[in-house]
């Protein structure tokens, strides 16, 4: 269960305690975040959504280690993210945290095998077990008859697909989505959203989602919204699928 009251029991996957993001422009204090409490079990589904502006990339920026609050705590299943230095950071940030952005981020010289295999390039794994690893995950998300092709070969959908291979292929311990359907038509839209879905429900996968399109977010378990910094839990959950 959800929960940004701050009571949670202690156990929670993820916990966020008073956390505060400032950022100065010139003269200006702008207060981005402002005291957010969250508590996030493992396998839920959170989307957050908002105005542009009302602080989500930011929030999802701090919980993958990406950013640094001005005050607060987030802790990942025990570890306190925000007490680490940047080097510890970077490994726990390879370790448990899969990004799934927009835009895909893919690198256009190498194959949606490539660049599903980046991230195992930083492991112990043998060339052996890598292909394995990376053809079970581009089976996964239905495009294992697409692992030779490069990104200009593919279509956004397939771009997207391949994107989630590669955040999944090193099992994290959650997964952070950034408008992961903000550049897709209707249909690829609603697709990319099914296969989110089934990494929840199938596979215990714990996804963390910005998004603006209520479509995608009536499939999470709960939709908090950001409003001038404050989090507050919508009226009802969604409902779980």
């Amino acid at each position: 269960m959800v929960r940004v009251d701050g009571n949670g029991n202690g156990t929670s996957l993820i916990r966020v305690r008073n956390l505060d993001k400032k950022y100065q422009r010139g003269s200006e204090e702008i207060h981005v975040l402002q005291g957010l409490n969250l508590d996030v079990e493992q396998g839920d589904f959170v989307a957050f959504m908002g105005p542009s502006g009302s602080g989500k990339t930011t929030l999802l920026n701090l919980l993958g280690g990406l950013d640094v609050p001005t005050s607060g705590s987030i802790t990942v299943a025990g570890d306190e993210v925000t007490a680490m230095s940047a080097k510890k950071l970077t490994g726990w940030r390879a370790r448990h945290v899969g990004f799934i952005f927009q835009m895909y981020n893919l690198i256009p010289v190498l194959t949606a095998f490539g660049n599903v295999e980046l991230p195992l390039l930083l492991t112990r794994l043998s060339k052996a077990q890598r292909r394995k690893h990376v053809e079970t995950v581009l089976d996964l998300v239905g495009l294992a008859d697409r692992m030779h092709h490069y990104p200009r070969q593919l279509s956004g959908g397939q771009e997207q697909r391949v994107a989630i291979a590669r955040a999944i292929v090193t099992d994290p311990t959650f997964l952070l989505a950034d408008e992961p359907t903000g550049d897709l038509d209707r249909r690829s839209a609603d697709e990319i959203m099914e296969l989110i879905g089934r990494l929840v429900h199938e596979h215990g996968k714990t996804v963390l989602m910005v998004t603006h399109d209520p479509r995608a977010a009536d499939r999470a378990h709960a939709v908090l919204h950001l409003d001038k910094g404050v989090l507050v839990e919508s009226a009802g959950e969604a409902p779980r699928r």
